[in-house]
């Protein structure tokens, strides 16, 4: 770490996960590599209203994997890979957030980012639960879940909840609202592994590996034993 005359002109290095290229298929360890990019000031730069943040927790997502194919929402090789995260802001050109403030949304795989777009960022006012809680049920993925099952499929007590990806960051939070709500719950991964987990620690009521299943309508009949209403 290097210092200026002041906290206006301290410097840090920042170490960047960065995208190497576009991936086809399955993401590899070897399409990314860490680098350290050198110093940043700890100050945005002079007439900018974006916000510099201090990273304290990264989220992994099954979405980026689409982001690292090309398309026109891709991850811009060379660049660091961009996902969701919780920060502290460290400076501010932005009136709606102050230094010290804790956020969470989209940020890059870095210790420092400048952020400038504002859209899918929130000031975390609620710190009395993990933080890291806001890369998950907090988060997109809770609010995903949360929106879908009860404001889009509005479930009854006692109705029957099929989870298709069960053990996935949103299917797995669905599947425990829906034990909460009083549902039978089937889920479906795909391997004995998620299979168990989603048995085992998230308590569905069936769940089964849909690569073993080529009928899935049978494969539901035969979980669920009275074929009742089931909501995809």
């Amino acid at each position: 770490m290097a210092s200026g005359g002041g906290d206006n002109e301290l410097e840090v290095s920042n170490k960047q996960v960065i995208f190497k290229d576009y991936v086809s298929g399955f993401p590899k360890e070897s399409d990314m590599y860490l680098k350290t990019n050198g110093t940043i000031k700890l100050k945005i730069p002079e007439g900018s209203n974006g916000l510099l943040v201090k990273n304290l927790y990264l989220s992994c997502d099954p979405y980026m994997r689409n982001r690292m194919k090309k398309s026109t929402d891709s991850l811009v090789p060379g660049s660091p890979i961009v996902g969701f995260g919780v920060a502290k802001v460290v400076d501010s050109g932005n009136p709606k957030f102050k230094k010290g403030d804790l956020i969470w949304g989209s940020t890059g795989w870095e210790e420092y980012s400048l952020i400038t777009d504002f859209q899918n960022l929130f000031i975390i006012e609620h710190t009395d639960v993990p933080l890291s809680y806001y890369t998950g049920i907090l988060g997109m993925p809770g609010l995903t879940a949360y929106s879908g099952f009860y404001e889009v499929c509005s479930p009854k007590k006692g109705e029957y909840v099929f989870i298709s990806a069960a053990s996935g960051a949103v299917g797995q939070l669905v599947g425990q609202f829906a034990k909460l709500l009083g549902c039978y719950v089937v889920g479906s991964a795909g391997s004995k592994e998620k299979v168990d987990l989603l048995k085992n620690k998230f308590k569905f009521d069936k769940a089964f590996n849909y690569k073993e299943e080529p009928d899935l309508d049978a494969a539901l009949k035969r979980l669920v034993i009275i074929y009742g209403v089931i909501r995809i």
